[in-house]
């Protein structure tokens, strides 16, 4: 009699089994088959490298494929010869140098900054003819949090002496006072309740303002 209900008990087991549809594999082992992989996000540097081949090109439409309007206007303002280097990506931002041409400021060409399969932003090497445009330009990085910017115009150790303290907006005041000669360039100068900014900026106007050092006075 019991062997007879065991037999019943299994006879209804095998037929449940028949009548209910299986789990996809997926379902059954998520801890092995995982989430379900989106397309591969385009490298930076391959974007990067894109832009520069339009721009080296001077097909704008091809670099507009690959870059934002600001970005593409940006690159086809660069005044110097092609950078011949690239430098690799740091994250997102990627970097084009020259290594046979001396250019104002510490950037040394081309670099690009990558989000979502496009260059967004462009910073560039500037050439700049008067001394307290690049005194400005750095300032104006440094206001905007922007070290890359900084570099356009100034030196790494003239943007690592600016950025040591966060520009605060609601701090004191800085005011602008020109600039004058020094030994060798010419230094501009910000002042602010208690001391001022002293930037030595070196150049010509053939060959372009930069920032190459900072110092600070008290009152």
């Amino acid at each position: 009699m019991f062997r007879r209900s065991l037999l019943a008990a299994a006879a209804l087991v095998g037929a449940a089994a028949l009548m209910s549809p299986a789990l996809p594999a997926t379902a059954a082992t998520p801890s092995v088959a995982g989430p379900v992989a989106g397309p591969a996000a385009v490298a930076p540097a391959k974007v990067a490298k894109k832009l520069f081949s339009a721009w080296n090109a001077r097909d704008r439409r091809a670099a507009a494929r690959v870059a934002t309007p600001s970005a593409v206007s940006s690159i086809f303002a660069y005044v110097y010869r092609t950078p011949d280097r690239f430098d690799g990506c740091d994250g997102r931002v990627c970097r084009f140098v020259h290594t046979s041409v001396r250019v104002p400021g510490d950037l040394n060409g081309i670099a690009m900054v990558v989000s979502g399969g496009k260059v967004v932003k462009v910073y560039r090497s500037r050439h700049l003819v008067r001394p307290q445009d690049a005194a400005k330009h750095l300032y104006g990085a440094w206001r905007r949090h922007d070290r890359y910017a900084g570099l356009e115009v100034a030196t790494r150790g003239a943007v690592r002496t600016i950025f040591r303290v966060r520009f605060d907006p609601s701090g004191v005041p800085y005011h602008f006072q020109g600039c004058s000669p020094e030994p060798g360039g010419r230094s501009c100068a910000y002042s602010y309740e208690g001391g001022a900014m002293l930037m030595s900026v070196r150049g010509s106007k053939t060959t372009g303002y930069h920032v190459r050092s900072i110092r600070y006075i008290a009152d």
